[in-house]
């Protein structure tokens, strides 16, 4: 049976979204339209779900272009409390979206875990980092480019920093691809969450979410890097 090419609308639609990118930037964002785009002093001052860790919990951050892709592959794992998108890495404080998105301030687009460290590691949470980012493109994740988007693991102590260095070290003994692995190992730095919007947007979203997510390639790209353990 051959296979009928896509239509030029979905071409089109698909193509749209890649271009797009990570939140329509330059001005409403998707379905959130002018109430997106009524107040940047809003945007700044909403900030969902950020808290300080608890007695018992455990911080990671990590940046792997679209913080809207990050989301799902954490909170669904036992002992994840919460995830959080947002910025970091930067040198402006309080950045707003349209400022990060534009390569204003120098964040990258990351997201925070709060977790029970006794019931789940942060080797398993780098295992799955890994498994959901390209590390071999250092201003550009799929489809999103510029510093903005930059992969990084964001080590909040010196056990987090040795474990993230012996992770990066097995990986580059153990991939089947040929390119080199660049992504930033780094001292965390201050966490700024984005606007309600962002938060949870797979869930909130799933149509436009899957589509761009399809438009920017990213799980045909995560499997030709990891195979069956792309996404895991």
């Amino acid at each position: 049976m051959t296979r009928r090419p896509p239509s030029l609308a979905l071409t089109a639609l698909l193509l749209a979204l890649a271009l797009a990118g990570c939140g329509a930037r330059g001005g409403a964002s998707g379905e959130a339209g002018a109430d997106a785009a009524a107040s940047q002093a809003a945007a700044k001052a909403d900030k969902s779900g950020v808290r300080p860790p608890q007695a018992g919990e455990a911080v990671a951050t990590f940046a792997g272009g679209c913080f809207w892709c990050m989301e799902a592959p954490f909170e669904k794992l036992d002992g994840v409390h919460v995830v959080i998108s947002g910025f970091m890495g930067g040198r402006e404080v309080d950045p707003t979206y349209d400022d990060v998105s534009y390569g204003r301030t120098g964040h990258t687009e990351s997201v925070q875990i709060l977790y029970d460290p006794q019931r789940i590691s942060y080797e398993l949470l780098l295992e799955v980092y890994w498994h959901n980012v390209d590390p071999t493109t250092d201003d550009r994740q799929f489809c999103d480019r510029g510093r903005q988007y930059r992969p990084a693991i964001f080590w909040q102590d010196s056990a987090q920093k040795a474990l993230a260095e012996a992770s990066l070290a097995r990986i580059e003994q153990t991939k089947t691809f040929d390119e080199p692995i660049v992504v930033e190992l780094t001292k965390a730095g201050p966490f700024y969450a984005a606007d309600d919007y962002h938060q949870d947007f797979y869930r909130k979203n799933p149509v436009r979410y899957q589509t761009y997510r399809l438009g920017c390639g990213r799980d045909a790209r995560l499997r030709q890097l990891w195979g069956d353990a792309a996404g895991h």
